[in-house]
């Protein structure tokens, strides 16, 4: 997982409430064993529109998704944080997010902002006005900062240890491998080994 400073990119607007994960990442392509190359599925149903986001090339490259409410209800697969950054994002901004959903980003490092309504609403607005307008994440501040706008969000202090040192379950775990060797070397000879 890599670390998290700062994001810079543009975005893309899908102001869309209740986005389920089936939505992100229909069921038929769950079937791959890697955690890779989901990006080409993602909303898979919408964008046999051609006037879908993104679809649009002024929206090709937008870093960051900008969307409704409850963004990412339904099952609680993996793989829509994984088809979402795959395609390239590194944020998900929304009024709220879906317990599971939120979390799953976060093991990955695709940072899930939630911003006050009317604040979506705004930068919604800013990137429908003008796709090229750039947007700033940054996580030490804790700032969102786009053309004529900042928002202040909230994070968990350890999550925000974790996504700017780029640690996920396993990295953690790691951090602790002398503490875990002494404790395997002391280990009763009778316990089974699990080296």
């Amino acid at each position: 997982m890599k670390a998290i400073e700062r994001i810079v990119g543009t975005m893309a607007p899908l102001p869309r409430a209740n986005v389920d994960t089936d939505q992100i990442i229909p069921k038929q392509f769950l079937k791959r064993i890697e955690r890779t190359g989901f990006g080409p599925f993602l909303f898979h149903d919408w964008v046999k529109d051609p006037d879908f986001v993104l679809n649009r090339p002024e929206y090709a490259g937008a870093s960051v998704l900008v969307t409704g409410p409850n963004f990412g209800s339904g099952s609680s697969r993996e793989h829509a944080p994984w088809a979402l950054e795959d395609r390239g994002f590194e944020a998900v901004i929304a009024p709220s997010f879906a317990d599971i959903f939120r979390n799953n980003c976060l093991k990955i490092g695709l940072l899930p902002i939630e911003l006050k309504e009317p604040d979506v609403a705004e930068l919604t607005e800013i990137a429908e006005f003008d796709p090229s307008a750039e947007v700033v994440i940054d996580l030490d501040e804790q700032t969102v900062t786009a053309p004529n706008f900042q928002a202040h969000f909230d994070i968990d202090g350890f999550v925000k240890h974790r996504l700017r040192h780029g640690l996920d379950d396993i990295a953690l775990t790691l951090d602790h491998s002398g503490a875990i060797d002494t404790y395997e070397a002391a280990r009763p000879a009778f316990m089974p080994d699990l080296g």
